[in-house]
């Protein structure tokens, strides 16, 4: 999520990708049971959504496409905050581990609204 230096990098194709990844290491750390094994699906799922859309606007051919695959990005962002709250109420001993996650997740959030905000209306 963060680099070295402890600063985020300014490239979103990278920052989006190691969202994902940070997503995956720690769902494989996550106590599989019936309650988290569906949240971690959902939270992987959400999260390398993100980056695999940021990917896809990046390469639109169409401000409207562009202005779509944004919104799904900060959907999947937002939808990421709620997996990772519902995964540090199953599992209240990785709350410390998920904060960080559940921050990056947020700025993406913010980030995404900020461009989704920015773009001229299509029609």
């Amino acid at each position: 999520m963060a680099e070295s230096r402890g600063e985020h990098p300014f490239d979103l194709a990278e920052r989006t990708a190691l969202f994902g990844e940070a997503a995956i290491t720690l769902g494989r750390k996550i106590k599989v049971d019936h309650v988290t094994r569906s949240l971690v699906d959902q939270l992987v799922r959400s999260s390398t959504s993100v980056g695999a859309n940021y990917c896809e606007a990046d390469d639109s051919s169409t401000r409207k496409e562009f202005c779509h695959r944004i919104g799904i990005c900060r959907r999947e962002a937002r939808e990421s905050t709620h997996w990772l709250r519902m995964l540090a109420k199953a599992e209240p001993t990785l709350k410390d581990e998920l904060r960080p996650l559940w921050k990056e997740a947020h700025e993406l959030h913010l980030i995404f609204s900020a461009i989704f905000r920015r773009q001229p209306p299509t029609g």
